[in-house]
């Protein structure tokens, strides 16, 4: 691993002064604001980055002192010395780790799109588990979620679910989720015990504050119509649910509460999500060598990972982690080892291309 040269520490920390002392000075509320956000994300690296530079400078002298005439300092310098070897590569390599460049998005809220593949009522079925395994994740990691629009399917679970997840860093978790997701297992309604294949797409997009995307009203068609689902206390006698179209792009985007002017606003707030994203997916495609270090993610057609029940297993295909604990993971409660892994495996590539840079 290479060594984080002293004078991009120093950049790190003069940024983080200026910061500071610019809080200190200025008057205006918006730039408090941005001036506050960038503060909380230097102040962990700024302090990290002081810590190394510390260190290595306890470090040069400890190696003059070795070298110096009094015999007794230099034995203990040399064991200073020594100490300090051995502490540097932990704190160089989490300083790296801060230093990473982060995605803009990653702090950001979601949507969250799971869908039915192939493998009609059973892909249903699981879609609707992914969506409660999601769920459950959601409440463990503190995050609120809120279902936007659904049809379910003939045989329970979902042909389509669209959710938002607000909370502190779903993005970052939650968008190595992106992508097919496929299981194998006898459906309920298999009387001979044969093991099926079937899929889900799920996606996954952020949602950052304040999106400054311009929608012009010639652009966009607005559809009112009643609410489907599963009968009984699900059917909406009024026709308050709302179908936007974006004309140029073709995108629809729904959402189908109580209330009509609820409804406009959350499909309009979608779309802009959607229109939001389609300009990252066009940024990232144009940089797409420059990311050939970072492991997929965001691509909806690529198979991502397989749910094997009969094994008990799941495997995450971009990474070959194979884990023996299907059971605890498609509840909720294990997602988070596959998760981890993921962002392990994506820090480890993006160090590697560091010190390749360096």
């Amino acid at each position: 691993m290479a060594t984080i040269p002293v004078s991009r520490l120093e950049q790190v920390i003069d940024r983080f002064d200026q910061v500071e002392a610019r809080m200190g000075a200025t008057t205006d509320s918006d730039e408090i604001v941005q001036l506050s956000r960038e503060h909380a994300e230097l102040k962990p690296v700024a302090d990290k980055a002081k810590e190394l530079v510390d260190l290595k400078a306890q470090l040069k002298d400890a190696e003059t002192m070795m070298n110096g005439a009094d015999k007794d300092m230099a034995e203990l310098a040399t064991e200073e010395y020594y100490e300090i070897k051995e502490q540097l590569p932990a704190l160089e390599k989490e300083v790296q780790l801060l230093l990473i460049p982060k995605d803009i998005d990653d702090k950001a809220s979601v949507v969250l799109e799971v869908r039915a593949g192939t493998g009609g009522d059973e892909a249903a079925l699981f879609a609707g588990d992914l969506f409660r395994m999601y769920t459950r994740y959601a409440q463990l990691e503190g995050w609120k979620v809120d279902a936007v629009s659904m049809s379910e399917g003939d045989a329970g679970g979902y042909k389509e679910i669209i959710a938002s997840i607000e909370g502190d860093g779903v993005f970052g978790k939650m968008k190595w989720e992106s992508g097919v997701h496929r299981v194998q297992r006898v459906p309920e309604t298999e009387s001979g015990g044969r093991i099926h294949t079937s899929a889900a797409t799920v996606a996954v997009l952020p949602a950052p504050e304040n999106i400054e995307i311009d929608v012009r009203q010639e652009d966009i068609r607005i559809d009112t119509m009643r609410s489907s689902g599963a009968g009984g206390q699900h059917v909406n006698t009024t026709d308050s649910a709302v179908r936007i179209t974006h004309l140029p792009t073709g995108i629809v985007t729904t959402s189908s509460e109580k209330s009509q002017h609820v409804n406009r606003e959350r499909a309009m707030e979608q779309l802009k999500i959607r229109l939001y994203e389609r300009e990252r997916e066009e940024k990232d495609s144009a940089r797409a060598e420059a990311r050939k270090d970072q492991i997929g993610s965001g691509d909806r057609s690529q198979k991502v990972r397989t749910y094997n029940y009969p094994e008990n297993r799941v495997s995450d295909h971009r990474i070959n982690l194979t884990l023996h604990s299907l059971d605890k993971i498609i509840t909720g409660d294990k997602l988070d080892d596959v998760i981890s892994a993921l962002i392990a495996e994506d820090q480890a590539r993006k160090l590697a291309a560091m010190d390749e840079d360096a």
